[in-house]
């Protein structure tokens, strides 16, 4: 018999609009999963269990039902609740109790779903990997002596080992994307100004977004129909004729022009080596596609001076963040490198930078437009252990970022959409990702060609830990 988190989120919804099944049972049995396994992952920084059945217990059967009406999620500890600990990933936010909660909490409270906590992200949500001086690093539930990728690290790898049926996260140079392909579920980041709470547009060169995190296509394309329908925006972008994400993602596929590529803007910076479990990931895609009738062709690209452009990009936004050289001192090595050459940067160069950004913006989309999608790997590397990533030498652990997901930030920079998803495993029986890039616009393009490889694909296995009655092995 399969138990609740065997369903997918849809199926769950479904259960819980037919009655057979209510707001608390499921709440319940998360909270259990997470008591009992979270130990071993390092998920949740603040589990919040009494209000989470409180909440469940107020959410009537005769009352509105919200398109996540019942369904359980949790909050990126980026995002402020009202009463709940937001720490930020920082020693220097260890007791801080918003009076308050942010619009990506308030969406999905609006639509019926139930917070039962806060994932763990790293410092500021910086990193491409999720270790902090607050805390347990998280791990991938696929092998827990490796990390589960970053900033979304946690509600990655709490949706991957069914402690979750889906999560909210937030994309500013791959953080949805990261950790999504590192523990093998969906992942999207959509266009610039399509969520209109957290739509990019008002940060420097627009790169962080919010977007779903999902075991299936389906799943993650009802929390983004959420996401980009909660709030009125006149900035949010909305593709003429494009409706419910969610239909595309069950809707049958129409031929599509795919492209193709390997590159990726980091080449000519860093040393940047494709594992060969990626590129099979990418031959894997290209076959299913070919199968299906698609057009797939492999391309040339070859973008220039990339690397300097996002270091100055990732730099001007630290360094917006209000830190004395005391709480300098007291943040994290990374945190504080990013801050102070952030600050050391001219107007001059700040300007220059924005105008690279707008042009290589331009340019990325001028080099895709003849396709509907761009298909890439969705990392360069496996997951790596916990510690890989150089914390005290900054500049260094910058750099292993680059070289474990070269392929990730350029599409924020491009302002363009984008979702990864699994499509094969490696020996170990650890799923392999895939990215595909879409049009500005396009998720709903993207949606249905990921589903499409979901399909064909077929069910993939689940971490050990999903069938698990222990907490498994303690750090």
């Amino acid at each position: 018999m399969p138990e609740l988190h065997d369903l997918t989120a849809i199926e769950q919804l479904a259960a819980l609009h037919a009655g057979d099944l209510s707001p608390v049972e499921l709440a319940a049995h998360y909270l259990d999963r997470i008591a009992r396994l979270d130990p071993a992952i390092g998920a949740f920084v603040e589990v919040t269990a009494d209000a989470a059945l409180a909440r469940a217990e107020s959410l009537a059967p005769t009352g509105p039902r919200g398109a996540l009406w019942g369904l359980p999620f949790a909050d990126k500890d980026l995002v402020p609740r009202a009463g709940v600990p937001t720490r930020y990933g920082s020693r220097l936010h260890a007791d801080l109790v918003p009076e308050t909660t942010g619009d990506q909490a308030a969406v999905l409270d609006e639509a019926g779903g139930i917070s039962l906590g806060k994932t763990s992200t790293p410092e500021f949500g910086l990193t491409g990997y999720t270790e902090t001086l607050i805390g347990p690093p998280t791990r991938d539930p696929w092998n827990t002596d490796n990390g589960a990728g970053g900033s979304s690290g946690g509600a990655a790898a709490a949706v991957a080992a069914g402690l979750l049926p889906l999560a909210p996260g937030s994309d500013g140079g791959g953080s949805i994307r990261i950790p999504a392909a590192t523990v093998g579920i969906v992942g999207l980041k959509p266009s610039r100004g399509r969520v209109p709470f957290a739509s990019g547009l008002d940060s420097p060169g627009g790169l962080p977004v919010a977007g779903p995190l999902a075991r299936t296509v389906a799943d993650a394309a009802l929390l983004l129909d959420v996401q980009a329908g909660g709030r009125p925006h006149p900035f949010a972008t909305r593709a003429p004729g494009e409706g419910p994400f969610i239909d595309a993602a069950l809707a049958p596929q129409t031929f599509a022009r795919i492209g193709v590529t390997t590159v990726s803007p980091w080449d000519d910076a860093e040393d940047i080596r494709l594992d060969p479990d990626a590129a099979r990931a990418v031959e894997v895609a290209t076959v299913l596609f070919t199968d299906a009738g698609h057009g797939v062709d492999v391309f040339t690209w070859r973008p220039e001076g990339y690397a300097a452009l996002f270091t100055t990009l990732w730099r001007m936004s630290a360094a917006r963040m209000d830190l004395t050289d005391q709480q300098l001192e007291i943040v994290e090595p990374i945190t504080a490198w990013l801050v102070r050459e952030g600050r050391a940067l001219s107007g001059v160069q700040v300007l220059d930078a924005l105008a690279a950004a707008s042009a290589f913006e331009r340019a990325t989309i001028e080099a895709f437009a003849s396709f509907d999608a761009v298909l890439t790997p969705a990392l360069a590397l496996p997951p790596q252990p916990v510690g890989w990533f150089n914390r005290t030498d900054a500049a260094r652990g910058f750099a292993q970022q680059v070289q474990y997901a070269p392929y990730s930030s350029f599409v924020n920079v491009a302002g363009l959409p984008a979702i990864v998803v699994p499509v094969t495993v490696d020996r170990a029986g650890h799923p392999l990702s895939v990215q595909l890039i879409g049009r500005p616009g396009g998720e709903a393009r993207i949606i249905a060609l990921a589903a499409e490889l979901e399909r064909r694909v077929g069910p993939l296995p689940h971490p050990p830990i999903w069938h698990s009655d222990t907490a498994g092995p303690e750090e």
